[in-house]
């Protein structure tokens, strides 16, 4: 497992890491091309497609973290520093907040619609939080 890390974590003539963007490609495609069957009570895969369940794992977490940008970048601009900020929101602080709100609330109907793929999404960051 050393070896994989290492080739993974390690940088080609570009300045990227391409190796881990071969092995992230695999693994997107046979996620994308496996599906799961219910028969006889079995769960089985099969050729298909589970990328409506890919969409909720990825716009959930990525809710999550847009929120999370977002809420610091509000707490940046309340931090009553007079530093000059290379970047300015239209409508702030009212066009931020509302984005604030609506992703969230997004986020709670992901978790409740669609719990199983959704919550498995909040487990993947929660998860690497715990590494941080």
């Amino acid at each position: 497992m050393d070896c994989f890390s290492k080739s993974t974590g390690t940088l080609n003539q570009k300045g990227v890491p391409g190796s881990a963007l071969i092995y992230q490609g695999i693994w997107i495609t046979v996620l994308i091309l496996l599906r799961t069957r219910r028969v006889s009570g079995l769960v089985r895969l099969v050729m298909g497609t589970l990328y409506s369940d890919l969409l909720d794992y990825v716009v959930f977490s990525a809710l999550l973290f847009y929120v999370l940008t977002i809420a610091g970048f509000l707490l940046c601009g309340e931090s009553g520093q007079t530093r000059d900020r290379p970047y300015k929101a239209p409508g702030y602080p009212f066009i931020p907040l509302l984005y604030i709100v609506a992703a969230t609330a997004i986020m709670f109907v992901l978790l409740l619609y669609q719990t199983q793929t959704a919550g498995r999404g909040l487990v993947i960051v929660l998860i690497g939080v715990r590494y941080i």
